[in-house]
């Protein structure tokens, strides 16, 4: 099921008494139609939620646009669940981490392994349109999960990550360098300790 665009429509009871309510840019519906918070950035979130104090008995119509992917200011307190950018955020160190402790030459089992793997996190992922996208671009054979050494893994997880980059209009990162930012740390010592 497509992401539900700004300003989507309930779904009508049966008799069509429902009126159409709208939520501010940037909120993700999920498939059962409500706001979904594994999707949805915390400034959106927040937007949405600014919109609702003001007169709860009437549906949201306001275009007011939160910060852009990455430049919010707003942030949600440590211990709530994390918003799209934070899920995102997490979840690539995850796997870039992963892909930086990866063998240098490993066994067909940790190849088939590490492949199923990817697969399966695509399919599990919080939020289902970004899984949905992510499942969409493994499927490309071209975009498959290529596990046959640590450079490889890891050229490949900088790509998948640059693929992802694209689509939300952030800039693309130099897949030459992805050891140096998730394995060895950089070659001028700033990360060193």
């Amino acid at each position: 099921m497509p992401a539900q665009p700004l300003d989507a429509e309930e779904p009508q009871d049966a008799q069509g008494a429902a009126a159409p309510k709208k939520f501010p840019k940037g909120v993700v519906l999920g498939p059962d139609g409500k706001p979904c918070r594994s999707c949805t950035s915390f400034a959106s979130w927040a937007v949405m939620a600014k919109e609702k104090t003001k007169d709860p008995n009437v549906a949201t119509t306001t275009t007011t646009t939160p910060p852009a992917a990455g430049t919010s200011s707003l942030a949600p307190p440590a211990d709530c669940p994390p918003d799209v950018e934070q899920l995102g955020r997490s979840s690539w160190t995850l796997l870039h981490s992963i892909a930086a402790q990866y063998p240098q030459r490993p066994s067909p089992t940790i190849q088939r392994e590490t492949s199923t793997f990817m697969r399966t996190f695509a399919k599990l992922y919080p939020c289902w349109t970004c899984a949905e996208d992510f499942q969409n671009w493994l499927a490309v054979d071209a975009n498959a999960p290529r596990v046959s050494s640590r450079d490889e893994f890891g050229r490949w997880m900088c790509e998948a990550h640059n693929a992802v980059n694209v689509k939300l209009g952030k800039e693309k990162f130099n897949c030459d360098r992805w050891e140096e930012r998730w394995r060895t740390g950089w070659k001028d010592g700033s990360c060193d300790f």
